[in-house]
Parts: C-alpha cells; sequence; structure tokens
C-alpha cells in the first residue's frame, strides 16, 4: 500500500520506518529541509532501540523515503497519515493549527479518494474539525480517521510491530476496510483491531494516559505517606501489585512522571472537561501531586546541608524523562537542576543518550561528564534521576572514591537499604527509611 506520513516527529518517523517494515511504500514529509536532507542521507533525527536499523534497512530497500512537498507525498497515497505537533498552550488545551493547516491544504490537492488519519494525540471533536478544514476546498470524496498512538518510548518499535490492541475511530465501511488491510500483519497473534467512533476514539488515547498518570501520582502518594508513617512503599508496591485487579505495572514511586505524553494529555483532558462544565477532581489533583513531586527531593538536599548549598557540587545521574530515550520534555531532572542552581550548587551531570538536548538549554551553567563516575569527580553528592540500566548496578567502590562524601539522593529507589547500610551511604529515596 501507498502511504504517506505528514510530519518527522517521534510519532511520524517511528510510524512511517514500522510501516515501510511490512512492505507498504512510505513517503514522509516534513517542512525543515535541513532534517529531510540529513534523514535522506541516513541520519536518525531521534533516539529509539531498534529504529534505525528499521530505518536504514528500508531506505536501502527503496520502501521508505523524505520529502519536503506535500503534494509528492500524498500524490499516490491512500492513507495519508498526520502525524503533527499539537503542543498545549498556555490554556492546556491542544494547539490545532498546525493539524488543521496541513487538513486545509490537503483539500486543495487531493485529487482521488483518500483516507487521513489523525495520528497526532488531538481533543475530542478533532476529527469533525479536520473534516470541515479539508472539505473547504476538496472536490473529491475522502474520510478522516482517529487512530491514536499508544507508542512508549523507548519501546516505541516492539509497541507498533507488536500492539496489544489497534484503536480506529470511523464510521466509514470504505476507510474501515483499508485500516483493518493495512493494520492486520501487526495483529496477527490476535490482538484486537478495536473499532469505534471517531470522538470514543479520540478520548480513548487521552483516558488511557490519564489513568497511568493517575496510577504513578497515586503510588507517589502512598510512598510520602509510607515515609510519615515508618512504612517501606516497596513492600506495599508488591503487596498491591500482586492482586491482578490492580497489576504491578506503574506503581514504581518516583519523583514524578515527565515526557511528551502524559502532561500534555492529563492537561488537555482537564481542558476538555472544563469546556462542557465538568470539574475533573481527580485530575486537577493528579498535576498537583505531579508538578510538586518533581522537587521531592529538593528539601531533603537542603536539610542535609543544612539550607546552604552555595559551591557544593552535585552530580545527577540521568536526564531524560525516562530512560531509552534522549526526550527530556517535562523531565524531573530538569526540574531539580533548576532549583539547585538558585541555591547556588554547581552541577555536573551524565546522560548515555540526553545530554545534548540538555546542553541547549543550560549551555554553560552546568557542567557535563562523559561517564558516570566522571560527574561524581569530588562531589558533595549524588542526584539519581533518571533509572538508566547501567545506574542499576554501579561499581560502588569507585563510587566512593570519587564522592566527597558517601551521599545519595536516589529518586528512583535504585539500591536496597540493606545495601546502602552495608556500605555506609547516607541514602535518602522515595517511600523508604533514610539510611544515614
Amino acid at each position: 500500500m501507498n502511504i504517506a506520513v505528514v510530519g518527522t516527529g517521534y510519532v511520524g518517523l517511528v510510524t512511517g520506518t514500522c510501516l515501510a517494515e511490512t512492505g507498504n511504500n512510505v513517503i514522509c514529509v516534513d517542512i525543515n529541509e535541513e532534517k529531510v536532507n540529513k534523514m535522506k542521507s541516513g541520519e536518525v533525527p531521534i533516539y529509539e532501540p531498534h529504529l534505525d536499523v528499521l530505518f536504514h534497512r528500508n531506505i536501502k530497500a527503496g520502501r521508505l523515503s523524505f520529502t519536503t512537498s506535500l503534494a509528492e507525498a500524498i500524490e499516490k497515497a491512500k492513507i495519508i497519515f498526520l502525524a503533527l505537533p499539537t503542543p498545549p498552550g498556555e490554556d492546556g488545551s491542544a494547539d490545532l493549527s498546525y493539524v488543521l493547516g496541513v487538513a486545509k491544504d490537503l483539500g486543495k490537492i487531493i485529487k482521488d479518494y483518500k483516507v487521513i488519519v489523525d495520528k497526532s494525540t488531538v481533543p475530542v471533536g478533532t476529527a469533525d474539525k479536520v473534516t470541515k478544514a479539508v472539505a473547504e476546498n476538496a472536490q473529491v470524496e475522502f474520510d478522516v480517521v482517529s487512530n491514536p498512538e499508544f507508542l512508549r518510548e523507548g519501546f516505541a518499535v516492539d509497541d507498533f510491530l507488536k500492539p496489544d490492541r489497534v484503536v480506529v475511530g470511523t464510521r466509514s465501511e470504505k476507510a474501515k476496510k483499508l485500516m483493518e488491510e493495512l493494520y492486520k500483519p501487526y495483529v496477527r497473534q490476535g490482538n484486537p483491531i478495536i473499532f469505534m467512533d471517531e470522538k470514543s476514539a479520540e478520548l480513548t488515547k487521552y483516558a488511557a494516559n490519564a489513568f497511568l498518570a493517575t496510577k504513578i501520582t497515586f503510588m507517589n502518594e502512598i510512598a510520602n505517606l509510607c515515609e510519615r508513617l515508618g512504612a517501606d512503599v516497596d513492600a506495599v508496591r508488591i503487596g498491591i501489585g500482586s492482586d491482578d485487579r490492580i497489576g504491578k505495572r506503574f506503581l514504581f514511586p518516583g519523583i514524578g512522571y515527565g515526557g511528551s505524553c502524559f502532561p500534555k494529555d492529563v492537561q488537555a483532558i482537564s481542558k476538555s472537561a472544563a469546556e462542557v462544565d465538568y470539574d475533573f477532581k481527580i485530575i486537577e489533583a493528579v498535576m498537583e501531586v505531579n508538578e510538586k513531586q518533581k522537587t521531592a527531593l529538593i528539601p531533603r538536599i537542603k536539610d542535609y546541608f543544612k539550607n546552604d548549598l552555595k559551591g557544593k557540587k552535585i552530580a545527577v545521574w540521568g536526564l531524560a524523562f525516562k530512560p531509552d530515550t534522549d526526550d527530556i520534555r517535562e523531565a524531573p531532572a530538569l526540574y531539580l537542576i533548576d532549583e539547585l542552581l538558585s541555591a547556588g550548587a554547581l552541577i555536573d551531570a551524565y546522560d548515555p543518550e540526553a545530554m545534548n538536548n540538555v546542553k541547549r538549554i543550560y549551555e554553560d551553567k552546568i557542567s557535563f561528564s562523559e561517564d558516570q563516575y566522571s560527574a561524581t569527580n569530588d562531589a558533595d553528592a549524588l542526584i539519581i534521576a533518571t533509572e538508566w540500566s547501567l545506574f542499576r548496578t554501579p561499581d560502588f567502590e569507585i563510587l566512593g572514591s570519587k564522592l566527597k562524601n558517601k551521599v545519595i539522593f536516589d529518586g528512583r529507589n535504585l539500591y536496597s537499604l540493606d545495601q546502602m547500610k552495608n556500605l555506609g551511604y547516607y541514602y535518602s529515596s522515595i517511600g523508604r527509611e533514610l539510611v544515614k
């Protein structure tokens, strides 16, 4: 099948590459000429495990190509995916200007039947708006479908190739048949393609992310309660996670969620609720608690240093909002760094993938090291902000010799309390006993 993908951000590039992997001919279009030229030359613009292998293989096979011309991209395409940014506005609502702008352009240039797919995360009612925008100029039949993505950064390739489910919002039998044909290769093990109306599909994406964000936030609240009651959040997590009605996933406490999806989608569903005069109290609480949780380590750090952080060197392990990505959007590490810099601390940071992105923000305001141990040279304390695998089993002998003081503030609960006691560390984690 011939497919066009408009937008080569995280969702667009993964979508286009994975669609090409099953034999489709995919043209990805982007207005950034420099980015397009780099992709044509084989440069993958984002870090995502396994994406580079598929990217290069499908370019070589001629199934994946790139252009800056929307007309060229959609000329032969049966299906057009819109994978465009929908950034939150100041009031929390999703900005649809990119999506609707392309929709208007499509109406002017489509010459035969097309299925136009909203792949971006968009508010309820967007399919209707896209339909209206295309119809302003279209002289041919078309359908607009809502097909939300459920890609986890760090696992996006596997999530696309082997989805738990595919959600398709359409009331058109013609579009339904094309979408079913497109996705059949990805659900051979029997996972469902779920068809529903467009508005329900749009809300499904927001509801899923809002629920997961709520689950994370609830566990962080339990962790904060554990500290006050003298309970151990790890024991509580195991105890409730063994109940299959609750499940084990998304129960790990920490310093809040970040990234491109959860913060934006939770904010957007809150805005959608407000627009229909519904007071979504749970979602409001989730946003409030998560914002506070991102800097939960700061009072502990200030207390340890008796409110005098000026000139203190703090090593930070992890800058991305989660492991296996270079995405720093809404990353808790950045909130911590801002607070520490305001207090006069000196920061030396290390992350396996995200440092270049962080350098663009802080430039020379913080230092960056080539490896995790170099960041801790003569540091007064270490903060762990992202649970990268290489941080889970460090050489504590080397670490202890590098640190000026054996002090760790762990926002991801990577180490056991007994281990820290035996090694003689001052160790502050989330929802557990303070080791000192």
